[in-house]
């Protein structure tokens, strides 16, 4: 009996405990309650803000097209430099004998090339060759060539160097090879034409589409793809005498065409 008066004594602090313990308890779930829907659309809103702030991997604004347009260049150039190759062809009874004549005979054509104005930069050799005939009446004889590319930067020089190159005694000629010196330099307006090529057309599908061009994100060059093109020269013309002297050869240089091509990224908006 004294026990069971000693639980019923305490048996009022526990109940005010455990209903203390819900009324808490009832408070933080109406609270969270009111607090989870704000906390969700925060959270929205961040990831809101997120997704507007990633760029483009295009490199446009979500408000702007992409239009990527490809267009093609040219420019017309005169050249200014011409390359040619000069020898000389001896046939003599002996191999030593063909090869001094040859010798002797180079000798005066490189000193006519550079009283010319050639420089010794500007002369390459091409080929030296001894070689015995297997055929024909001069069947048994020996064969000697030597010759060499000259380059003349002045282009206007070209023909007096090939006569003078002939008054020499050159019985070997092929030629003209003729180029630009600096190519890329000769190409500047052909980038500057492809490229307002590229541009007029974008302005055009712009239009169409009731758009403007806002910028321009990206610019790719691509390579040379035609020209300068070098005229190929001919094969060597071997005559049978040295080519007499004569009036100075007439040499048309015309022009030569550089095409480049561009790529251009351009960023469209909407026309006002």
């Amino acid at each position: 009996m004294k026990f069971s008066k000693a639980f019923d004594s305490h048996r009022p602090v526990q109940v005010l405990a455990v209903a203390r313990r819900r009324i808490s308890q009832s408070l933080v779930t109406r609270e969270c309650g009111k607090l989870a829907p704000l906390a969700a659309i925060a959270l929205l809103g961040s990831l809101s803000a997120c997704a507007e702030r990633v760029p483009d991997a295009r490199g446009v604004d979500h408000d702007e097209t992409l239009l990527t347009v490809s267009a093609t260049g040219r420019a017309e150039n005169q050249p200014d430099e011409a390359r040619f190759t000069a020898g000389i062809q001896t046939i003599r009874p002996s191999a030593a004998a063909a090869n001094q004549a040859n010798a002797e005979g180079m000798g005066k054509l490189i000193a006519a090339l550079k009283a010319q104005g050639v420089a010794d930069k500007d002369l390459r050799t091409q080929t030296i060759s001894v070689n015995r005939i297997g055929y024909g009446k001069q069947e048994g004889q020996y064969e000697a060539n030597n010759s060499v590319e000259v380059r003349v930067r002045d282009i206007a020089r070209a023909a007096r160097v090939v006569t003078a190159a002939t008054g020499a005694g050159a019985n070997l000629l092929s030629g003209p090879d003729l180029r630009l010196s600096d190519p890329e330099a000769a190409s500047m307006s052909a980038y500057t034409n492809a490229y307002k090529a590229a541009r007029a057309r974008a302005e055009a599908y712009a239009g169409a589409a009731g758009l403007k061009i806002s910028r321009v994100l990206a610019i790719r060059d691509s390579a040379l793809q035609d020209g300068p093109v070098p005229y190929a020269p001919p094969p060597i013309v071997r005559p049978a005498s040295p080519v007499a002297e004569q009036a100075s050869v007439a040499l048309q240089p015309g022009t030569t065409t550089s095409t480049v091509t561009v790529s251009v990224d351009f960023a469209l908006k909407g026309g006002k």
